[in-house]
């Protein structure tokens, strides 16, 4: 059994920025679960909007916009082994929450009051693929870690608006067309493109792919394909290749290291 703190090789602490799309909040908050219950103290945020989390993923929930009182709240809890998030506005109507500027994060992170920041830095609208606009993601300069996913429950299905978000980006980094079947290649250049998944993302920072919602074994082939391609294209700053399901345990089922 891989845990996500293994799989990810989390060691010492650090700022880990989730984008790309097919699962970001539920891979943060289930990490998040996994290093509190060590002795790990750790702030949930984003640099975009999340869905409200449910409290079995976020017990507490902080509406701040000011860092002193994000770090005041954090000395309210034992001094290890912990966890919150922390946003600067209730989005009701969507049921979301509002995060930060980036620079805040950093901010946040310089306080050295939270052992890990983990940081949702990209929107997919609940798409399982996508490729980023120009302005996306927003990454603080502290990241030391930028996982990027893809939901692998849309391979062998038609490219469209209801799988892919922002399709007709996807469309022209991955070279796929509207309509076709959404094949290994694609999602392999979705990372691999310099304007990708990994688009501006801090050259110092180590890139990990988790390939989610490999519920089957169609699926789980598929991540091999991927990974494969991935590895043999081997681009800079790329570190591994995860396959697996964040709603799975255990959520790692296999690794490719890149050399």
């Amino acid at each position: 059994m891989i845990s996500l703190r293994e799989g990810l090789q989390l060691r010492k602490g650090g700022v880990v920025c989730f984008v790309g799309a097919g699962g970001k909040t539920s891979l943060m908050f289930r990490l998040a679960r996994e290093l509190s219950a060590g002795s790990d103290s750790v702030l949930t945020t984003t640099t975009t909007k999340i869905r409200m989390p449910a409290r079995d993923q976020s017990e507490t929930i902080v509406i701040s916009s000011q860092r002193e009182e994000i770090i005041s709240r954090a000395g309210r809890f034992p001094a290890t082994g912990f966890h919150f998030t922390a946003v600067a506005e209730i989005l009701s109507s969507q049921n979301k929450l509002k995060g930060y500027l980036p620079e805040f994060v950093d901010e946040l992170w310089e306080s050295r009051r939270f052992t890990w920041i983990l940081v949702e830095a990209d929107g997919a609208a609940g798409k399982s693929l996508k490729a980023p606009a120009g302005h996306e993601p927003v990454i603080p300069s502290s990241a030391k870690r930028i996982i990027g996913l893809a939901g692998l429950d849309v391979f062998g299905k038609p490219f469209d608006e209801h799988s892919v978000f922002r399709p007709e980006v996807f469309a022209k980094l991955t070279g796929l067309a509207l309509g076709k079947a959404v094949c290994a290649s694609a999602i392999a250049a979705s990372f691999i493109h310099a304007e990708g998944i990994f688009r501006g993302s801090p050259e110092t920072a180590g890139r990990y792919i988790f390939l989610n919602k490999a519920e089957h074994p169609r699926e789980i082939e598929a991540g091999r394909e991927i990974a494969k391609i991935v590895k043999k294209a081997a681009p800079a700053g790329i570190k591994r290749i995860l396959i697996g399901s964040v709603l799975k345990s255990p959520p790692v089922l296999d690794q490719f290291d890149i050399p």
